[in-house]
C-alpha cells in the first residue's frame, strides 16, 4: 500500500497545525465575557478538532438548544478570529514532512471542517515552508466530513485517484471519511484526542505518534 501513495491529504486542526492554544485562549476569553473562570488548557485541548460547538459544551456545559448557547458560540468565534494565529504553529516535524513532499514532488492538500471564513485567514497567517495545493474547507462543498465528498473533491483537484491518496486526521471522522472514499486513512496520535476516544477502533490503516512517522510511508 505505501508504495500507491501519490498525494497526501491532512486534516488541519490537531493534524496539521497545533490550532489549540489560540483555541483555547479564544475560550477562556469567552468565558471571561460571560462570568465564568477560566480553564486549563489540558482540560480544553482534546475537543479543539471538534469546532466551536464542543468548546461551548466544555466551557459552560450547556448543549446547543439551550438558552445562551448561540450567543457564547458566536462570541467565541469572533474572538477567535481576532486572535487566529498568535501561537498557531505546524506540529514539531511537519515541516520536515512537506519538506520531503517536495522534494519528492508528491503534491499535498488539507481538508478541513472549519468554515473558509476561518481557514483561510489562518493559513494566511501560519508559517509555512511551502503552500498547498488545495484547500477544502468544511463549506467549500455541500457535505463536511464524515461524509466523503470533500475528499473526493480534494483528489480530483489535485488529478490523483482516492485510492492513490492517502488522508492523515486525528478525529474518527477523518478517518471515516477517508475510508469511504477509498482512500488509505492514517490515524494522527499526536493530535486531539479526547478520553472517552479509541483510535485503535476506527481501523486507520496506519497509526502516526508524530508527524515524522509519515516519512515511512512515502
Amino acid at each position: 500500500m505505501t508504495s500507491s501513495i501519490d498525494c497526501l491529504l491532512f486534516d488541519l486542526d490537531g493534524t496539521l497545525a497545533d490550532t489549540a492554544p489560540d483555541l483555547a485562549h479564544a475560550l477562556n476569553l469567552t468565558l471571561a465575557h460571560f462570568g465564568r473562570q477560566p480553564l486549563p488548557f489540558e482540560k480544553i485541548r482534546p475537543v479543539v478538532s471538534h469546532g466551536g460547538i464542543a468548546l461551548i459544551r466544555r466551557g459552560f456545559d450547556i448543549q446547543p438548544e439551550d438558552e445562551g448557547f448561540e450567543e457564547r458560540r458566536l462570541y467565541l468565534l469572533d474572538v477567535y478570529l481576532q486572535n487566529i494565529c498568535r501561537h498557531t504553529r505546524l506540529f514539531p516535524g511537519m515541516e520536515q514532512v512537506l519538506d520531503t513532499l517536495r522534494k519528492k514532488d508528491i503534491p499535498w492538500g488539507i481538508v478541513t471542517n472549519k468554515p473558509a471564513w476561518l481557514t483561510d485567514p489562518l493559513m494566511d497567517a501560519l508559517p509555512m515552508p511551502y503552500s498547498t495545493e488545495v484547500i477544502i474547507s468544511g463549506d467549500t462543498c455541500e457535505h463536511n466530513k464524515p461524509h466523503p465528498q470533500p475528499l473526493l473533491c480534494a483528489s480530483e483537484r489535485l488529478k490523483t485517484p482516492p485510492p492513490r491518496c492517502l488522508y492523515v486526521g486525528d478525529a474518527q471522522r477523518d478517518i471515516e471519511a477517508g475510508k469511504a472514499a477509498g482512500m488509505a486513512t492514517a490515524c494522527a496520535l499526536f493530535g486531539y484526542i479526547q478520553e472517552q476516544d479509541h483510535p485503535e477502533d476506527w481501523q486507520a490503516d496506519f497509526t502516526l505518534e508524530q508527524p515524522q512517522d509519515l516519512l515511512a510511508l512515502l
